[in-house]
């Protein structure tokens, strides 16, 4: 396990942590169904878990103890060991921070503007350089002769947040990205202090930053916390941050963002490759791995379990799925299966 007192964060007592999750080939089962015509043409597989307010698991599927990497879906706490660390970042710009934004102009105004806080500029930046990560605003750019940029990358945010941290913390900015660098060794404590669980492995995310893998348990366990934490805690204040500035954390029309509108209270983040977390004030969570990667079953897939969580399943409706058409026509859509859903029919379509 990782050493506080090597961090900057030596106040920050360790909490106990149960031992690193086991890296082998996930048990998968299947989540989601791809329903043409009334037959299932189609299955995605994947693993959910879903927690009481009590922390307790209420419902399992596939494989939620295996080792697994939950990419975007962990920025939330990655924010949490930064305010442990003394950012003191709040509001829209604590919502960026945690976010997977849509390179959206006010999400180049707000990294800008926490790279002024950290009297750093652009080429300080250690993200990979891309275009931004909506399709609309993206072809905006193409059209007017815009390049590739590290502020336009969806993580930028987070990044000019590390940069702060560390300049506050007299931490080196050259290097910030290395696993052993402080502000690292920092976040990777608090991954074991809200996951209750070591890190089984480190590897680099598609930004660059570090990525630590943990079980998609541990993942909801964490988020959980976040959510139910008093007022006045980094974790409560993360958390109020992202549901106050839902697009701030994602972009206009995003279906995260539309998803906390949509259920009062709740915080819910997205990661590549069909990752979802989502929790409630009271501590019910819910966490999603689709195998495949595939985004038209992780947002079904979400929306059943939180209704398994005891949403109310109106307020999810139009979370059930986007329809498959046929000749124009709609002919099916995703559905999740009638293992986490059991009133699933896969015969009326």
């Amino acid at each position: 396990m990782y050493d506080p007192t090597t961090t900057g964060a030596a106040a920050i007592p360790a909490a106990p942590v149960a031992a690193a999750p086991a890296i082998r080939e996930p048990l998968h089962a299947p989540v989601a169904h791809l329903v043409r015509g009334g037959v299932i043409e189609g299955i995605h597989y994947g693993s959910v878990v879903v927690l009481g307010a009590d922390g307790e698991v209420e419902l399992q599927l596939g494989d939620i103890e295996a080792a697994f990497y939950p990419r975007s879906a962990l920025k939330p706490v990655q924010a949490v060991a930064m305010l442990r660390a003394g950012l003191p970042l709040d509001g829209e710009l604590l919502s960026l921070t945690a976010a997977s934004h849509s390179g959206e102009e006010r999400h180049l105004a707000g990294a800008r503007r926490i790279l002024e806080l950290a009297g750093a500029g652009e080429d300080d930046l250690r993200n990979v350089t891309d275009m931004p990560y909506d399709p609309a605003v993206r072809d905006r750019w193409i059209r007017e002769g815009r390049q590739p940029s590290r502020l336009a990358q969806n993580c930028s945010g987070k990044h000019a947040a590390m940069l702060y941290t560390c300049r506050l913390n007299g931490w080196s900015l050259e290097s910030y990205l290395d696993p052993a660098h402080p502000l690292q060794q920092a976040i990777a404590e608090i991954v074991e202090d809200l996951t209750g669980q070591a890190i089984a492995r480190v590897t680099v995310d598609g930004c660059g930053a570090p990525l630590f893998s943990v079980s998609l348990h541990g993942l909801a366990r964490a988020l959980a916390r976040i959510t139910s934490a008093t007022q006045g805690t980094p974790e409560r204040t993360v958390a109020d941050a992202m549901r106050a500035h839902v697009e701030m954390a994602s972009g206009a029309g995003r279906d995260v963002a539309e998803l906390m509108r949509a259920v009062p209270g709740l915080l819910t983040k997205d990661g590549f490759e069909g990752v979802q977390v989502a929790a409630l004030p009271d501590g019910r969570a819910v966490a999603v791995k689709i195998a495949d990667g595939a985004d038209r079953a992780r947002v079904p897939v979400t929306a059943a379990a939180l209704a398994r969580a005891g949403v109310d399943p109106a307020a999810l409706a139009d979370f059930a799925g986007a329809p498959l058409l046929g000749g124009g026509e709609v002919v099916g859509r995703v559905r999740p299966a009638r293992a986490l859903d059991p009133l699933a029919d896969t015969t009326d379509i």
